[in-house]
């Protein structure tokens, strides 16, 4: 009983020190408190992806980047290289809204956590330069950053079997 007794202690110990080290310490050597959570709901995080279809329609690379927080990736639906700055997810978007696209999601899942938010599922791109129509699965996984939500991960990839 005295080694269980010890493992117990020993474990308790560690998931106290590493709820200390999540909040860290202030320079006054008192524990940070810990982050409030905003308060968010389903359908407020399913707004965002209109906030973000919307500034498509814009034609605006910047408008569209403004959704994105500094740090931040963009696994796009038509290209292969990672977009990780700014700059980067620009030059995506330059060249994606020439074919002047509009985003349906046709079915979604959203999971919401203290300051963080994932909606993922299937949407339809409709292109009215070219007339293309391409499905997609999507994950926006957004995060508060104390004044809004904004993407912090964003994966978009075709469907992989034709429909039938």
């Amino acid at each position: 009983m005295p080694a269980l007794r010890g493992l117990t202690l020993a474990a308790a110990f560690l998931a106290l020190g590493g709820c200390a080290a999540q909040y860290g310490q202030q320079g006054d050597g008192a524990a940070a408190a810990p982050p409030r959570c905003q308060a968010v709901s389903e359908p407020e995080i399913a707004a965002l992806f209109d906030r973000w279809n919307a500034s498509l329609q814009t034609g605006d690379p910047q408008r569209v980047g403004a959704n994105y927080a500094p740090r931040s990736i963009l696994l796009a639906t038509l290209s292969n290289q990672p977009r990780v700055t700014a700059q980067e997810r620009a030059e995506y978007f330059h060249h994606f809204l020439e074919n002047r696209p509009s985003g349906t999601v046709t079915q979604r899942h959203i999971d919401i956590g203290c300051n963080m938010a994932v909606d993922s599922g299937l949407y339809t791109f409709r292109f009215a330069k070219t007339g293309a129509v391409a499905q997609a699965r999507y994950t926006y996984a957004y995060r508060w950053d104390g004044a809004q939500w904004l993407i912090i991960s964003h994966h978009s990839s075709l469907m992989p079997e034709p429909k039938s």
